[in-house]
C-alpha cells in the first residue's frame, strides 16, 4: 500500500501538525519535540486546536460510519495548502491511505482525498523534505529502532529512522532479530486479543534486550508504550522513547547550533 513513486514537496514555509491521541494524552514531549525540530528547520508550525482522533480505532474495527463521524468535523481544520505532518506512521497511514477509501462516494470525498495527499509522517518529512542534518551532543548509547507496521508497510519509511539515527555520532544502532515483526500492539488488537499481544511483545522485548539495546526508539507512541510498558512490568533493562523526543534530546539547542 506504499506509494509506488513518492514525490516529496519542496520545503515549505508552514506545516500543519496533527498531534495524534497518544501524543496528546500520554506523550506530549514527543509532540513538542517534533514541533521544535520543525521550527529549528525554519518552518512555522500551525496547530489546529479542534483536532481530535484520526478515526483509525473505529475504522480498523469495521465501524466506518463512526470513523467518518470522528473525521468529518476535522476536514476543514487544515484550509491552507500546506503539508500535514503526523508523528505516527499508524495515524499517518490512516489519513494518507485510508481516508480516500473511507470517504469514497460521499460528499466529503474531494476534501478527504486532498487532505490525504498532503499528509506526511514526521521523520520522513524531516529527512526527505527538510533534509535535516543532526549533530550529536549526547553521551555514547546503544539503541534499537522499532518502526511500526503501518509506518513500514503503509507509509514506506522502513529505513528513515535508521538514517536519522545514523547521523548521531555517539549513538550505536544495534540490530535486533526479526526487526520487521510486529510488537503486538495493533491498537484495538491488544485489547481484543491480549494473550496473543502479550506473547508478541514478549518476543519483541527479548529480541531487543538480546541485541544489547539500552533504549528502543519508535516511530509510533503505541508501539513504544507497549514495548516499554512490558519491559518495565517484567523488569527488563530496556527504556522506550519516541524517535523525535530522542533526536531533540540529543541535538536540542537554539538557532541551528545542533546542525552539522
Amino acid at each position: 500500500m506504499t506509494d509506488p513513486i513518492k514525490l516529496y514537496p519542496a520545503k515549505p514555509e508552514k506545516v500543519y501538525f496533527f498531534a495524534t491521541c497518544l501524543v496528546d494524552l500520554f506523550y506530549p514531549d514527543a509532540g513538542m519535540a517534533g514541533i521544535q525540530l520543525l521550527e529549528r528547520e525554519g518552518i512555522e508550525v500551525l496547530f489546529p486546536q479542534d483536532q481530535t482522533c484520526c478515526g483509525q480505532p473505529a475504522f480498523s474495527s469495521g465501524f466506518n460510519d463512526q470513523a467518518r463521524d470522528v473525521v468529518v468535523p476535522q476536514l476543514d481544520l487544515f484550509p491552507g495548502d500546506y503539508p500535514i505532518v503526523v508523528p505516527a506512521g499508524s495515524c499517518g497511514g490512516m489519513m494518507r491511505k485510508h481516508y480516500p477509501e473511507l470517504f469514497a462516494g460521499t460528499p466529503w470525498q474531494e476534501k478527504a482525498e486532498a487532505l490525504a495527499a498532503r499528509t506526511w509522517e514526521l521523520t520522513d518529512f524531516l529527512l526527505n523534505v527538510c533534509h535535516i542534518r543532526l549533530k550529536d551532543q549526547g553521551k555514547p548509547v546503544k539503541v534499537a529502532m522499532h518502526t511500526s507496521c503501518s509506518a513500514r508497510r503503509e507509509m514506506g519509511i522502513a529505513e528513515v529512522g535508521s538514517r536519522l539515527l545514523g547521523q548521531l555520532g555517539q549513538v550505536e544502532l544495534v540490530e535486533q532479530a526479526r526487526a520487521e515483526e510486529c510488537c503486538g500492539f495493533g491498537g484495538t488488537f491488544a485489547v481484543r486479543h491480549p494473550e496473543i499481544s502479550e506473547a508478541m511483545v514478549n518476543d519483541k522485548t527479548e529480541a531487543l534486550v538480546a541485541a544489547g539495546a539500552e533504549t528502543v526508539v519508535a516511530t509510533d507512541c503505541g508501539c513504544m508504550m507497549n514495548i516499554a510498558g512490558f519491559a518495565e512490568k517484567n523488569q527488563r533493562p530496556l527504556k522506550g522513547q519516541h524517535i523525535v523526543s530522542f533526536l531533540w534530546e540529543r541535538t536540542g539547542c537554539s538557532d541551528g547550533e545542533g546542525e552539522a
